[in-house]
């Protein structure tokens, strides 16, 4: 594969038209610009004092786009050793010292943290069917009010106070920004 292929422009905040290396790996497969521009559309351009999770950050595209936009904090979290260590550089060649990065298991993160977020990106592989139980175990980390963006090959069958805010696709992605609607009952 071409260098070009392993790479993904921020395209929009302080880093806007930087450019991201990742590593070539499976399942790895980052958010394509188009539906990047069109969640932080839907979620305003600035995030400005925004705590952000990154649950399975792979390129950390999302990661880093809402840290360019002014986050407070974007925690990303990603299992794999090789691809978490590309994260490592590209914090670090960005100066993002607003991200905090965990080499972990998803579900084992959200088991033991104890953070409250306003904006969460789930884009876990597609061949994983661990949506279901990362939505229930992720509502104890919502802010009141908070966001959660979710891709997928298909549009995930929600349990409990979810509600589809926005839904768009792009391609073989389907993706929703949902609310947690539990904080208001």
């Amino acid at each position: 594969m071409p260098a070009a292929a392993n790479q993904v422009r921020i395209i929009g905040g302080a880093w806007r038209s930087r450019i991201i290396r990742f590593a070539s790996r499976d399942d790895l497969r980052p958010t394509p610009d188009r539906v990047r521009e069109t969640l932080f559309n839907w979620l305003g351009q600035d995030l400005t004092g925004k705590s952000c999770l990154d649950l399975f950050a792979g390129s950390g595209a999302l990661g880093f786009e809402a840290a360019s936009r002014g986050a407070a904090k974007v925690a990303m979290v990603e299992r794999d050793k090789v691809a978490f260590r590309t994260l490592q550089e590209n914090a670090l060649l960005l100066k993002a010292d607003m991200v905090e990065l965990r080499c972990a298991d998803a579900l084992e993160f959200l088991r033991l943290d104890t953070g409250r977020y306003d904006v969460v990106f789930l884009d876990p592989p597609f061949r994983l069917d661990v949506l279901p139980q990362v939505l229930s175990l992720l509502a104890a980390h919502l802010a009141g009010g908070a966001l959660v963006h979710v891709e997928a090959a298909q549009p995930p069958e929600l349990q409990g106070a979810w509600e589809v805010w926005r839904s768009g696709r792009a391609g073989a992605v389907s993706h929703q920004l949902l609310k947690w609607t539990g904080h208001e009952t």
